[in-house]
């Protein structure tokens, strides 16, 4: 590791873009328990960009609604407001994760398409298994590889060291950490910290390849761990950490998860990963 290159790493994570204004006031609102859908809706008013993306994605194929939805209001009452603030945060995320990453082999577009994929199989997955799961879900998934977008130049830059351990049989994110300092999961997990997410998000994102090594076992990080894995064997995402990648053996058994489990939820995965990823093709 280059001398205080972690100092220039800490200080891309503090100069990294704030939740938008919008986002930001939602994601206070979704841990009010006395919130409301007019507080929503109010919010979003004087959003006209953001409110038209959250129409699209509401409209969707993915939530199967039986009529066009044709206002926020009604996009809450048919989804709930903690759903639409999900995808309040999906929209505002979209245009950071729409653009290539280096170090990673990420061409535009592909790191979202893998939230995405991430985020369809969390949910399926908590499905699938007829288990509960807290809300977060969606968004946990979502946001679990947000560390890449500030670790990709330095990653980069150190390729030759980092591909050299990896081809000693190590995984792609141990090795990164050991040539930088930090990995992606611990630098997203900063970075959700420093947009006042939930613990329980930061655990997910901090934890997501290395579910073992948590202080405590989490349905949350389970299931994100279980859900990247899925989409990188399937091959969304991949990059530079190829694919072999399996769940961890623990998870797998406390999930009481299956061959057939996997195959299912990766068959629907696909099919929604391309209907979820249209929305924005436009943007």
């Amino acid at each position: 590791m280059r001398p205080k290159q972690i100092d220039r790493i800490m200080a891309e994570v503090k100069s990294f873009p704030g939740m938008p204004g919008a986002a930001a006031k939602l994601l206070t609102l979704s841990n009010n328990s006395d919130a409301d859908a007019s507080q929503v809706e109010e919010i979003l008013r004087y959003d006209p960009g953001l409110t038209a993306n959250i129409l699209r994605l509401t409209n969707s194929a993915y939530f199967g609604l039986p009529s066009k939805v044709g206002s926020v209001k009604q996009a809450v009452v048919l989804l709930g407001w903690k759903r639409v603030i999900q995808l309040v945060i999906f929209s505002c995320v979209n245009a950071l994760m729409d653009k290539s990453v280096a170090g990673y082999d990420l061409p535009p577009g592909e790191l979202r398409r893998h939230s995405i994929a991430v985020s369809v199989a969390a949910e399926d997955l908590v499905k699938e298994l007829k288990i509960m799961a807290p809300p977060e879900i969606f968004t946990a998934a979502l946001l679990h590889d947000l560390g890449k977008l500030v670790l990709g130049g330095f990653v980069k830059d150190e390729m030759e060291k980092i591909e050299s351990i990896a081809s000693q049989g190590v995984p792609f994110e141990a090795a990164e950490h050991m040539v930088l300092g930090t990995d992606h999961a611990e630098i997203g997990a900063q970075i959700l910290k420093n947009w006042s997410f939930p613990s329980e998000i930061v655990s997910a994102v901090r934890w997501h390849h290395a579910p073992d090594a948590a202080d405590e076992t989490n349905m949350l990080i389970d299931i994100v761990h279980v859900a990247n894995v899925l989409s990188l064997m399937i091959g969304i995402g991949v990059g530079r950490e190829g694919l072999q990648h399996e769940p961890s053996p623990l998870v797998t058994k406390r999930l009481g998860l299956n061959i057939t489990d996997l195959e299912k939820v990766a068959s629907r995965t696909l099919q929604w990963v391309n209907e979820m990823s249209d929305v924005f093709v436009n943007d």
